[in-house]
């Protein structure tokens, strides 16, 4: 394996980085968001959020730390590659590639949950909805 091979991880590993960051952001608006709602009827819908949004925030930051460690043993794999120390970059750099794995399976993972969650606001959307007009059709 030459040097070549683990920098072409650098731009997927900082886009992903870039994506989880956003998510992160996502996330601490929708909590703000949530904060603001105050009414009697918001209370239940709220506190179906909260679990849910724990869940995400532990989960990003979960994503977060393998992918930057994942990007930190790309660059020693790098490292040790160019000082000539062939097997221990090859091995960094499987490391590397495991870390960036679990980064993409907690990723996954928190799609699942944050879907979860766009169906519990729609579920109380529709639940509004009807209850103010029994007559609308929504198909």
């Amino acid at each position: 394996m030459d040097l070549t091979t683990p920098a072409l991880l650098f731009p997927a590993i900082s886009l992903l980085l870039l994506a989880f960051t956003n998510r992160f952001l996502v996330l601490a608006q929708l909590i703000r968001q949530l904060k603001q709602m105050d009414t009697e009827e918001d209370h239940a819908l709220i506190a179906r959020q909260i679990g849910m949004l724990r869940k995400r925030i532990v989960l990003t930051k979960r994503m977060q730390a393998f992918g930057v460690l994942s990007f930190f043993l790309c660059t020693v794999s790098m490292f040790l590659l160019f000082l000539g120390a062939d097997m221990p970059g090859v091995i960094a750099f499987g490391a590397s590639l495991v870390l960036l794995s679990f980064s993409l399976l907690y990723s996954l993972y928190e799609i699942q949950i944050s879907t979860n969650a766009i169906n519990v606001e729609l579920a109380s959307f529709e639940a509004r909805k009807s209850a103010g007009r029994e007559d609308v059709d929504y198909s």
